[in-house]
């Protein structure tokens, strides 16, 4: 299987999309040992580095869980207690589109947005608005985690790394989103990055203002690839953050009171202490 020249994905998402494909249907069944690195990269002609990236959105997921020493290994509970993609596509039914993320990277949220854009571009939904609005930590600025394991301290390459990795992301989806304006497909359609110094402990995804979705990110020890050289780091990488879901059933409802206060916290970040993010 190689990779579809003609399909406007990067190729880190087509490789992404095919393992999630081969996963949910159970080609690759829970408990199954991944492929290595090598023999993935073989498989779809591109670089270790590429199918590296393909792996974290699973992990970010749920689906993939890495054992130490051991390799790579579908996880045995990859039924999720809440599968975010066809929520986000029935968000797309409607007339105007309103997706705010905070977390770690952009990785997963483009992930869940893929298809539904597919969907707009091939003509099958038809939204007259998307605003998208995405808040992620500052990697210009220290922080307390991911930290190194030897003493805790914050790690400038890690971060460097990561900005790499959430430039491409971001990137696409900035560009996926907004040709769907430029092709007239909507009559406005936007992505803005904010970036703050606040270590995010948990992900939240909050769908036209009425849906929420949130999971706590467990700290895990990795041996992370830095320029040619190997960081121990206790990193914040989403493999077993289960996504709790809440929505608005009523003015008085529980669920309306989760998306208000995620909705006054997202705000309050986005208006006061977050700064306009620069690639």
């Amino acid at each position: 299987m190689s990779i579809d020249l003609d399909d406007p994905r990067p190729p880190y998402q087509q490789v992404a999309g095919h393992l999630r494909a081969a996963i949910l249907t159970r080609k690759l069944a829970p408990g199954d040992k991944m492929p290595s690195g090598a023999e993935l990269s073989a498989k779809y002609g591109v670089s270790r580095q590429t199918i590296q990236q393909a792996l974290r959105p699973l992990r970010d997921e749920g689906l993939i869980v890495g054992r130490q020493g051991s390799g790579t290994y579908v996880r045995a509970r990859s039924e999720r207690p809440v599968e975010l993609r066809p929520h986000v596509e029935r968000a797309f039914k409607a007339d105007h589109v309103t997706v705010d993320f905070a977390g770690l990277s952009g990785e997963t949220l483009v992930g869940a947005m893929q298809e539904p854009l597919d969907h707009v571009r091939a003509g099958r939904l038809s939204p007259k608005s998307i605003a998208v609005r995405i808040l992620f930590p500052d990697s210009q600025r220290p922080w307390a985690l991911p930290c190194r394991v030897e003493d805790l301290e914050d790690s400038p390459a890690f971060r460097k790394r990561a900005a790499r990795i959430a430039d491409r992301s971001l990137g696409a989806l900035t560009h996926s989103v907004e040709e769907l304006g430029s092709l007239g497909l909507v009559e406005h359609a936007s992505v803005q990055i904010r970036c703050h110094s606040v270590a995010p402990l948990f992900k939240a995804y909050i769908l036209n203002g009425d849906e929420v979705f949130f999971g706590l990110y467990p700290v895990d020890r990795h041996a992370v690839s830095i320029g040619g050289e190997t960081e121990d780091m206790w990193d914040l990488t989403g493999n077993d953050a289960v996504l709790l879901h809440q929505a608005s059933t009523g003015a008085d409802s529980t669920g309306a009171v989760y998306v208000e206060q995620f909705q006054r916290w997202f705000d309050s970040i986005w208006a006061t202490v977050s700064r306009e993010y620069v690639a």
